[in-house]
């Protein structure tokens, strides 16, 4: 890539906005809310970005994520990748889905950790192949390159978006990923001021290179991603189902926070119908067909993820893991844990120091 020193698909551009009578289920009067949460609990573990200035005609290639995770973001269980457009157009391609066009305002993520490809028209060859990404993902994060990577053949019409990569947890349990369609595409809003100013702040800071610069921009990029998720959250289409459409329902959103705000709790269907205002059946039901799940095998699920993260980052022995998330006896908490992850809780603890 040359460089210079001055590197099934959905689209949102029509769907409804998230209703104003359901915000207020999005977190209870602690003050905490799900989707923060569940971002603390599946553990956004570092990210790097950097800027394209493409001219026409164009093409990059993308491996499978699993294959550029140990080189830019080592000891991360996941990769989520987004693209952030800031001028002209193009296509984005992956394997087994139509080829999805983009413009100047969007915003593609992709969150499964496909294959896929960003590309001047849908037919066009790339002009770097997966392996040549995968050289440049080495010389980039060796610091051999700049920020900014300028490609392509040259003539007018290309784009410019600026490429995003967040590690995150994918196991036992990480339902935000688990929601996200293989190829997600968001409009920006007109005059969008937060996401605006991140940009802003993220462009400025790559041109000024100090002492601290390169934590600067890696929260930069988080909050970049947690802001498009919540743009995304408030505009799904009213028919969507998935973790995220469970939160922007009244009665499943009220359940949901209930139960991230006190997951240890000894809940019951009883208990949990009375936060959302439903029947035990009526919840049962929406909670299963939004969310996925039932709503104690959610909590089920939450709670190992908690404790997953809890051995991975804390020298907290296994009793007191299980009790902080609602297990009377280490026997029963080793017994669900080995049941749902597939090993034990010492051992998950010493993959996951391995990992890192």
């Amino acid at each position: 890539m040359a460089q210079d020193h001055d590197p099934p698909s959905q689209s949102l551009a029509s769907s409804s906005k998230l209703p104003s009578q359901a915000l207020p289920y999005l977190c209870r009067e602690s003050g905490r809310d799900a989707l923060s949460d569940v971002l603390r609990g599946v553990k956004l573990t570092g990210a790097v970005f950097h800027l394209v200035e493409a001219s026409r005609p164009w093409g990059v290639e993308l491996p499978a994520a699993e294959r550029y995770a140990p080189i830019i973001l080592p000891g991360a269980q996941h990769i989520v990748s987004y693209h952030i457009v800031l001028e002209g157009n193009g296509w984005a391609v992956v394997p087994g889905l139509a080829p999805l066009p983009f413009e100047a305002g969007d915003i593609l993520v992709l969150a499964r950790g496909k294959p896929y490809a960003l590309l001047s028209a849908p037919t066009q060859a790339p002009e770097y192949t997966a392996e040549a990404t995968l050289g440049f993902f080495r010389d980039w994060m060796a610091g051999k390159l700049p920020f900014v990577t300028r490609e392509g053949g040259g003539q007018p019409g290309g784009a410019r978006y600026v490429c995003g990569f967040l590690g995150c947890d994918l196991l036992p349990f990480n339902p935000v990923l688990a929601a996200l369609p293989p190829l997600l595409r968001v409009k920006r809003a007109a005059g969008d001021g937060l996401l605006d100013r991140l940009l802003d702040l993220t462009l400025a800071e790559a041109d000024l290179p100090r002492a601290g610069g390169e934590s600067i921009r890696l929260r930069l990029s988080e909050l970049v991603f947690i802001e498009v998720l919540r743009q995304y959250l408030e505009s799904l289409p009213a028919h969507e189902t998935g973790w995220l459409a469970g939160l922007r329902d009244p009665a499943v959103g009220r359940a949901l926070t209930a139960l991230h705000d006190d997951p240890a709790r000894a809940w019951s269907l009883n208990d949990l119908a009375a936060e959302a205002g439903l029947s035990r059946a009526a919840l049962a039901a929406r909670f299963a067909h939004l969310v996925g799940h039932p709503p104690m095998q959610y909590l089920t699920l939450w709670r190992l993820q908690i404790a997953a993260r809890r051995l991975a980052d804390s020298g907290a022995k296994v009793a007191a893991v299980g009790r902080e998330v609602g297990y009377a006896s280490e026997a029963a908490f080793s017994r669900a844990f080995k049941k749902t992850v597939g090993l034990s809780p010492a051992a998950w603890r010493k993959k996951a120091a391995g990992d890192h």
